[in-house]
């Protein structure tokens, strides 16, 4: 059986390409390589094609696309023969919508909020201006509603099948609403000429005997339908529903339809109308993913119900939560999960569960219920701010102000990303919680004289000093660490406040912490006051994500290799005992939470990432270089106006990218065509010259055609070589970084997990790039043909790839041989001395007598003549001190960093302690 926590995990992407039996073949190579977990993208039924998973429809099928039932069982199967775990990728937060493929969604559509499914998502029914009846909007037209209605690109159809009717919009079903089914009948039969045909009489019976404004109902919905299929009339329905068959010239016809579908549960609209007049709450602002309202028992049991079998079978081990922070209440769902878990397997055995969470600087994780921690994106920025060179940062920054004419401080972007998302992407879910907040004002004659106009930009100064993604509030209220937090954002955004106060800021900070329903206040509606409360915690989350990661992150370009999920791109750079301390604490408060140093949302991969952190130590050359490239491309540049594609700040950013992602072999056609898609995604991802909104075109094909001339041999010959000479220094200093990189992963505390494909260098870029297919058959080839590895070839020829396979599995042996010491061990710092102690990171892992040491170097650009050479092991003068343990049996009171390093800079020692260390005092974790 794999161990209840798992010693180190392995992320696949799967799809209909890489599906479960793909999966499956791949198992002897994870056990290999010492993986004790499988880690999967998620497996539900998804939006067909999807090739990530997250757009999920139905969350209680195995993906068809994937394998279903068959393919996953084999998958266990494989998985259970050689002792592998299996983690799931899950999506409590929100389904895939649209389209035709969705049987909530679809039946919310047909019967509105009469559905049973309707309290399954996060609509308010209300908001929909200039309409008699509730609906929901659905932006998904390519052009203006009227025009696709009068070019015939809405259809009504019949399936004789269901005996229903829907409207289709390409491949967007509508179901129309049975209640109107009689009204349609007439209306068909009249045009079809039918009224004196056998069916046509049946038809108009039908209808009359269902006579009414609400009538078939839900109840009598089946049988209405059961009949209308009996009656076999289906040529004739479908000649008569040219009654409404919409076209330019047909104004009858086209008024017919749009009068139907005005009086359904919806309304159609252009895309662009989500971001102003959206009333269902959505993933970020994916109009095609509709969160889910999983606080409802109904909603839970039924999207959990896969779940609880697969673990009720003994086939699941773990999960991994996604966007915990969309939920609203992840306190509750956490509870309610370990409910579940413990309910099909007693609460003895552990369950081991992780929640995506991004955290912010000096942010800390609050403890959920069976929650064992993040999925690590806090300690993969841990081990980047270790590696870089804070001195250089301070010359990073100099250079940074003047490619880009500002202070390198990123708190003004991330202001200015806020606003623009707020006027944009979320304006719609702003607008739901404004209204909200001056109905609940306008409860109470004591707050009813506060305008929704003054609300609504007391709101926004709230949330554009909101510091970090969310609060967790429960029913109950806040802890004090949520009301510390409310009470500093109210004071940021009073102080930036210039019209009258009249106690404003009070009412709404006891909105928001939901003080206006404490006895003794002015009595205001509770439901409205705990709905608003809890669903700005909703908001806060996708508002800082669009805001910082999707938006300031690709326009703050001072070192790339900090721009990345959970991280803070200005960072200064972390010094090693604040790492130590770091270690410390996540060794009591969080042993067994993931660390992760790439992911499917990673900015770059981990290789690219460790290239580019090396620039710190060598800023001098790197800003020398970008000058005489800046002049040596400037012919590349085209201008529109007083518009230059790329702008100078963006040029920048594409030669760390080029840095990062160049090939070790010769590169070929490809790499321009995924630079291209990259600068494409990161211009609009930046809102500044160009946007997903509203595509400037002219700008952005010319920062194709700059990087086409930029990387055609012919045209940019002397800056490819000088490229080329950098980047193959940068490569050896990226290589010896990401050993250090991989050897803090693999021995922190916590569990190490390796995304796909990862064990060779991994020089990717933003999604979908990093989802590019892996060999695994090459490197399953590779790692059984050096069962006996000479590490100083290995090091020789690292660019091949072939010592970071073999120096994870070394790693990952050592994990399983000393399971209790990395699974429940303390951290314990070892002094470093001599002149190059700054260049090593080291450290004991202990668990009673049985201790492993860990050696790691660091800042390798003045041990390598600036990345020109492998560093000599010989001249590196430090010693570290491991007074008190025994390696291979001697008990020593120093380790020479020469000794340590003689083959890699890196290495992990097995040890014996003088004394049984105490185990760590773990906080529980059911």
């Amino acid at each position: 059986m794999p161990p209840a926590i798992p010693l180190a995990t392995y992320r696949l992407q799967l799809t209909a390409d890489f599906n479960f039996d793909a999966a499956a073949d791949i198992v002897p190579y994870l056990k290999a390589l010492g993986i004790t977990h499988l880690y999967s993208s998620p497996v539900m039924k998804a939006r067909k094609g999807s090739t990530h998973g997250y757009d999920t429809v139905d969350h209680g099928q195995l993906s068809p696309e994937l394998g279903g039932e068959a393919g996953f069982a084999r998958l266990s199967e494989a998985l259970r023969q050689h002792d592998l775990g299996l983690i799931i990728d899950f999506v409590p937060n929100h389904v895939g919508v649209h389209f035709a493929d969705n049987p909530f969604w679809l039946d919310m559509l047909e019967w509105g909020p009469a559905s049973p499914h309707a309290v399954s998502f996060d609509i308010d029914w209300e908001l929909l201006a200039y309409r008699a009846r509730s609906g929901v909007l659905l932006p998904i037209l390519g052009s203006a509603y009227g025009d696709a209605l009068e070019r015939g690109e809405i259809e009504l159809r019949y399936d004789s099948d269901e005996g229903s009717f829907s409207a289709w919009y390409f491949e967007h079903r509508l179901p129309i609403a049975p209640e109107r089914y009689g009204e349609m009948l007439r209306m068909i039969v009249k045009e079809a000429g039918a009224e004196t045909n056998e069916s046509g009489k049946r038809l108009l019976a039908l209808a009359e005997r269902y006579r009414g404004l609400r009538h078939p109902n839900r109840k009598e919905a089946p049988a209405f339908k059961a009949e209308l299929k009996a009656i076999g009339a289906a040529d004739l329905i479908d000649r008569g529903l040219a009654a409404y068959r919409a076209a330019k010239d047909r104004p009858s016809q086209t008024l017919a339809l749009h009068h139907l579908l005005e009086r359904q549960h919806y309304k159609l609209g252009h895309w662009r109308l989500a971001s102003s007049d959206i009333n269902y709450r959505r993933f970020f602002d994916v109009n095609g993913l509709a969160g889910l309202r999983v606080e409802d028992p109904g909603t839970f049991e039924a999207t959990h119900k896969l779940v609880k079998q697969l673990i009720a079978d003994g086939r699941l081990q773990g999960i991994r939560l996604d966007h915990i922070d969309g939920l609203r209440d992840p306190a509750q769902y956490c509870q309610r999960l370990r409910r579940l878990v413990r309910s099909e397997q007693g609460a003895a055995k552990p369950f081991y569960t992780v929640i995506e969470k991004i955290l912010c600087e000096h942010e800390r994780l609050p403890h959920f219920a069976g929650v064992q921690g993040t999925t690590g994106y806090e300690w993969m920025n841990v081990i980047t701010h270790v590696l870089v060179d804070a001195k250089g940062l301070d010359a990073l920054d100099e250079t940074w102000r003047q490619i880009s004419n500002r202070p390198p401080r990123l708190a003004p972007y991330v202001m200015e990303a806020k606003r623009r998302v707020l006027e944009t992407l979320l304006t719609s879910e702003f607008t739901v919680l404004t209204r909200l907040l001056a109905r609940i004002a306008n409860g109470h004659y004591s707050t009813r004289d506060f305008s929704a106009d003054s609300l609504r930009q007391a709101l926004e100064l709230y949330v554009l000093h909101f510091p970090v993604y969310r609060t967790y509030i429960t029913t109950a209220g806040p802890t004090a660490h949520d009301r510390k937090l409310i009470d500093e954002t109210i004071a940021r955004a009073r102080a930036e406040w210039f019209s009258a106060d009249e106690g404003i800021f009070d009412f709404l900070r006891d909105a928001l912490t939901m003080d206006l329903l404490k006895p003794g206040r002015p009595p205001h509606g509770a439901p409205r006051v705990r709905r608003f409360a809890l669903k700005v915690q909703q908001f806060t989350g996708p508002m800082m994500a669009k805001s910082l990661e999707d938006t300031a992150f690709y326009r703050y370009h001072r070192l790339l290799a900090l721009n990345e999920v959970g991280g803070d791109p200005s960072a200064k750079g972390l010094s090693v005992p604040a790492f130590h301390q770091a270690m410390q604490v996540r060794a009591k408060e969080w042993p067994h939470g993931m660390t992760a140093t790439a992911t499917h949302d990673t900015k770059r991969g981990e290789d690219a990432r460790t290239r580019l952190a090396a620039l710190s130590e060598i800023p001098g050359e790197w800003t020398s270089a970008v000058a005489r490239w800046k002049v040596l491309n400037a012919p590349h540049i085209t201008t529109h106006g007083n518009m230059r594609a790329p702008s100078a700040t963006f040029e920048y950013m594409l030669y760390q990218t080029l840095l990062g992602a160049w090939p070790l072999t010769p590169p070929d056609a490809g790499l321009v065509e995924r630079i291209q898609a990259y600068a494409l995604k990161a211009a609009r991802e930046g809102k500044e010259e160009t946007s997903w909104l509203n595509p400037h075109e002219s700008y952005e094909a010319g920062v194709q055609e700059f990087i086409a001339k930029l990387l055609d041999p012919a045209v940019s010959r002397e800056f490819l070589d000088s490229l080329q000479t950098l980047a193959q220094r940068l490569a050896r200093l990226g290589a010896l970084n990401s050993l250090s990189q991989l050897t803090l992963k693999a021995t922190l505390p916590g569990v190490p997990d390796f995304y796909q494909g990862t064990e060779f260098w991994d020089l990717s870029l933003v999604d979908p790039d990093n989802r590019r297919p892996v060999d695994f058959a090459a490197r399953g080839k590779m790692l059984t043909a050096l069962e006996r590895p000479d590490w100083n070839d290995l090091a020789r020829n690292a660019s091949d790839g072939r010592l970071k396979l073999v120096w994870t599995r070394h790693l990952l042996a050592l994990r399983a041989n000393l399971a209790d010491v990395f699974a429940l061990g303390d951290y314990q710092p070892l002094e470093v001395s001599g002149p190059h102690s700054d260049h090593v990171i080291a450290f004991a892992r202990r668990y009673g007598r049985d201790a492993a040491i860990i050696v790691a170097g660091r800042l390798f650009a003045p041990l390598t003549q600036g990345g020109r050479e492998w560093p000599d092991a010989k001249t590196l003068d430090a010693v570290v001190d491991v007074k008190g343990y025994a390696i291979d049996g001697v008990e020593g009171q120093e380790l020479q960093i020469s000794r340590a390093f003689r083959t890699l800079p890196a290495t992990v020692l097995r040890a014996k302690t003088a004394t049984a260390s105490k185990p760590v005092r773990q906080r529980a974790r059911a």
